[in-house]
C-alpha cells in the first residue's frame, strides 16, 4: 500500500518557541504586527508614487525662443507640456506674440506634464507717466526713471550753482512738470539739463569694459557722462546686441573728460578678448592715476611746507 500523504516537516523548535512568545505578549504581538503594515504600505506608496510621477520618464524641452505661442504648443504637444506666459515685454524689432524667453531652458529634461514659463513679445507697447525728476540729484533721476523704464537719450550740462542737479527734463523737445502726468512708451528716452559749477573737479570714466549698453549706460550715466559712439564686432548679430558687451572704450576708464562728454564703445561675444582688453585697460588707467595722486600730494602742501623747502 503506497502512502498518499507525504510527510511533512517538522517546525524548528526556534521558530516555535519565538511564535509562542510573541502569540502570548499581546505588546509585542502588535508591534509585530504593525511593523509588517508599515513594511506593506512602504511598497505601496512607492509603487504608487512611481506610477503617479512616471518615475524614470523624461521629456526633453524643445527650443521655443523665437516662435510664435501657437507654433510652441504644437511643439510642446509631443512631450503634453503646459505652456504659460508669465511676462511680457515690448520689443519693437521683434514680431508680436513671438517667444522672448523660456523657463526650464531648451534641452533640460523634465516630466511629463511639466508646465513651461514664457515671457512673450506684447502686440502694443506699455505706456507708463514720465516720473518727474527736476530738481532731484543726477543718481536718484537716473534711478527713478530706470526704475519706471525709461532711459537717459542725453545729459546736458549748464552753469549752475550745484554740480549734478536736474534742473528740467524733455520728452521729445517738451519739458516735463510736475502736473503734467506724460504718458511715453516704456523705454522711451528723456533729456536731463543737468547744472554744473565749474569750480567742480572734471568726473572720471568709470571702467564699463565686460558690460552690457544698459550696464555701461547707467554707469556712465551716473557719472555724468554721455554715450558715444556703439560699434558691433562683425560676427556680432543685431539679435544679439543685448548680450554682447563691452571690450574696448575710448577715452579710457580714469581719463578725466568734460561733464556731457561722450565715451565710445566697441562691443563683442568673445570672452577671451573681452578679458584681454580688460587687462590691457587696466594698466593703460595706472600711469594717469599714479599722475594725478602725485599732483594731490603737490596741492596738500601749503605755504610752510614750500618756505621750508626754499630754504
Amino acid at each position: 500500500m503506497q502512502q498518499t500523504n507525504r510527510r511533512q516537516r517538522p517546525i524548528p523548535s526556534g521558530v516555535r518557541r519565538g511564535y509562542d512568545i510573541v502569540h502570548r505578549n499581546v505588546i509585542l504581538r502588535n508591534l509585530v504586527m504593525a511593523l509588517c503594515l508599515g513594511i506593506v504600505l512602504y511598497f505601496i506608496i512607492n509603487l504608487s508614487l512611481s506610477i503617479y510621477t512616471r518615475h524614470g520618464q523624461k521629456f526633453i524641452v524643445p527650443h521655443l525662443i523665437g516662435h510664435s505661442y501657437s507654433e510652441a504648443q504644437a511643439m510642446a504637444r509631443n512631450g503634453e507640456l503646459r505652456l504659460e506666459i508669465i511676462d511680457s515685454l515690448y520689443m519693437p524689432k521683434q514680431k508680436p506674440g513671438q517667444i522672448l524667453d523660456q523657463s526650464p531652458k531648451p534641452g533640460m529634461g523634465v516630466k511629463k506634464g511639466r508646465r513651461i514659463f514664457l515671457t512673450v513679445n506684447a502686440f502694443r507697447p506699455r505706456t507708463e507717466v514720465i516720473p518727474y525728476v527736476t530738481g532731484y540729484s543726477l543718481r536718484q533721476a537716473k534711478n527713478m526713471l530706470e526704475t519706471k523704464g525709461f532711459e537717459i537719450e542725453r545729459l546736458v550740462y549748464r552753469s549752475d550753482m550745484a554740480t549734478n542737479n536736474v534742473l528740467d527734463e524733455l520728452y521729445q523737445g517738451k519739458s516735463i512738470s510736475r502736473d503734467s502726468r506724460t504718458l511715453a512708451e516704456l523705454g522711451s528716452n528723456i533729456t536731463l539739463v543737468v547744472g554744473v559749477n565749474h569750480s567742480s573737479p572734471l568726473p572720471r570714466i568709470p571702467k564699463v569694459i565686460g558690460l552690457t549698453l544698459r550696464e555701461a549706460k547707467s554707469r556712465l550715466w551716473e557719472a555724468g557722462i554721455n554715450i558715444g559712439r556703439l560699434r558691433y564686432d562683425s560676427g556680432v548679430k543685431e539679435e544679439e546686441y543685448e548680450n554682447a558687451r563691452v571690450y574696448r572704450q575710448e577715452p579710457n576708464q580714469q581719463s578725466r573728460i568734460d561733464y556731457g562728454g561722450y565715451v565710445a564703445l566697441w562691443f563683442t561675444l568673445d570672452t577671451q578678448k573681452i578679458a584681454e582688453s580688460s587687462k590691457r585697460s587696466d594698466e593703460a588707467a595706472r600711469p594717469t592715476i599714479v599722475v594725478e595722486e602725485d599732483d594731490e600730494d603737490e596741492d596738500d602742501n601749503g605755504p610752510e611746507e614750500e618756505e621750508e623747502e626754499r630754504r
